[in-house]
């Protein structure tokens, strides 16, 4: 059976791509390896823990020799690398931990794997997974494809898209086969509330504000979280080695009308009178080097894979809100103890 090693696994995406492979792919073992950091949660996994091509395996991907030993010890045939540091505000606060992780994390597994591998690339891969923040920032009017100059503004997206350069350096230089995809917001269920979808939902479950940096008008494109794992799968088994693809939802919301939009479906799901969540806005101060507009031009995947988004938006955040609404004991225990104290320090 052939091996593939997904990195964090039991984070918000990776435990959707977990499942994605697991399900569909039983004749290949799947080994989800992640350190459990605060956003890795085997609760979004319990329904595979029973699989028999299914492992788990806790371990830092900032641990040289303990990456090493794992590779040597499962031969992986593919790696799908999902797992670094992704909340831009943490990034502020702690760059240190996101160049720790999301590079130098990044460099262990492509020498792991170039080791093992030792230039017998014969079905092979390495597929880095991405953010569509590597390109900075747009005005009113355009798109990033894949060709778009990196112009990184964070410490997070500074982070990811030096991991982008060492992945492309490896297949120029040592014939690594890779493919990197970059993908914009992500969002459904199993999403850690420090994000601002599931944020907001638990805040309105529990007559909190809803917190809106500067004046709400930053623009994303938000894909389902489903349809990204698709598209991963599929850049995966049928994408060009040492090519990269945009995965992108064609859906563009500001976030103050976002979140307009999930108040109006919160008050209908929960009987409220309309206007009620919407009365919990509130502004914040903007955060520093606050990117104005990302916007993915999702061409390439569609025309040379044969990707598209499964769902409209308003269809998708139907759905979320749903999954969270029926999973409540999930929400409360994600959002108790540390992450608490994160969030009266970030949002006070």
């Amino acid at each position: 059976m052939k091996t593939i090693i997904i990195t964090g696994g039991a984070g918000f995406i990776g435990s959707h791509v977990v499942r994605q492979f697991v399900s569909k792919y039983p004749q290949i073992n799947i080994i989800n390896l992640d350190a459990l950091t605060y956003a890795g949660n085997l609760e979004n996994l319990k329904d595979l823990e029973n699989k028999p091509n299914y492992k788990f395996v806790k371990a830092d991907i900032v641990n040289e020799n303990e990456i090493f030993e794992i590779f040597t010890k499962y031969q992986p045939d593919g790696i799908i690398h999902l797992a670094a540091e992704s909340h831009v505000d943490r990034s502020i606060s702690n760059p240190l931990d996101f160049v720790k992780t999301n590079v130098l994390g990044t460099v262990n597994l492509l020498n792991a794997a170039k080791n093992i591998w030792n230039g017998n690339y014969e079905g092979k891969r390495f597929h880095h997974v991405s953010t569509d923040e590597v390109y900075g920032t747009l005005g009113d009017t355009g798109f990033f494809t894949e060709t778009t100059a990196y112009d990184p503004h964070s410490p997070y997206s500074a982070s990811k898209a030096s991991s982008d350069h060492f992945v492309r350096a490896y297949q120029d230089t040592y014939g690594l086969p890779v493919v990197i995809t970059n993908c914009s917001n992500n969002y459904g269920p199993n999403h850690f509330p420090e994000k601002l979808i599931p944020l907001c939902i638990h805040n309105i479950l529990n007559k909190k504000p809803l917190p809106i940096y500067g004046d709400g008008k930053f623009t994303r494109d938000w894909l389902y979280v489903m349809d990204h794992a698709i598209a991963i799968d599929l850049v995966f088994h049928e994408g060009k080695n040492g090519e990269s693809y945009n995965i992108g939802g064609f859906n563009e919301w500001k976030n103050i009308d976002l979140v307009k939009e999930l108040c109006k479906q919160m008050d209908s799901k929960l009987g409220n009178s309309v206007g009620t969540s919407e009365q919990l806005i509130t502004f914040v101060t903007d955060r520093p080097g606050h990117d104005l507009r990302y916007a993915i031009d999702a061409t390439k995947i569609n025309k040379e894979l044969g990707w598209k988004p499964s769902v409209t938006f308003e269809e998708g955040l139907s759905k979320t809100i749903d999954w969270f609404l029926a999973n409540q004991e999930w929400l409360d225990n994600v959002t108790s103890g540390d992450y608490l104290k994160y969030y009266e320090k970030q949002y006070s």
